[in-house]
């Protein structure tokens, strides 16, 4: 039986290019209560280092990512408004196999993004 894990990924769609630099939370929802349970960073290719929910870790539920996208706006000139319309971009999905692959990639540009179930 194979253990399921979630990966994750964020592509600057305004410029073309995986976004660096995005620090990702990820947590356990429970009604109204989350619970941390991960955080990384993306790499030069847009990608964690390794999946925010590794292998044997994923349990049936609620989970959200929270992609906090406003410094990366900011550091490539993306946004000159001081409130950002994009600040932090919340993915609520749940998980009903514990034993598959989970993609949650986030498409991103200054004032939109979209996300889908990816492989």
């Amino acid at each position: 039986m194979a253990a399921g894990y979630l990966t994750t990924h964020v592509l600057d769609t305004a410029r073309g290019v995986p976004a660096a630099g995005i620090r990702i939370a990820l947590y356990r929802v429970s009604g109204n209560s989350h619970s941390k349970i991960a955080e990384a960073e993306t790499n030069v290719d847009g990608r964690t280092d390794a999946p925010i929910l590794p292998e044997g870790k994923m349990k049936q539920g609620q989970y959200e990512l929270i992609f906090f996208c406003g410094e990366y706006l900011d550091r490539h000139k993306l946004t000159t408004d001081e409130v950002k319309f994009l600040d932090q971009v919340p993915i609520r999905f749940g998980i009903t196999d514990e034993e598959a692959h989970y993609h949650v990639p986030l498409l991103l540009s200054p004032y939109g993004y979209s996300t889908y179930r990816g492989s």
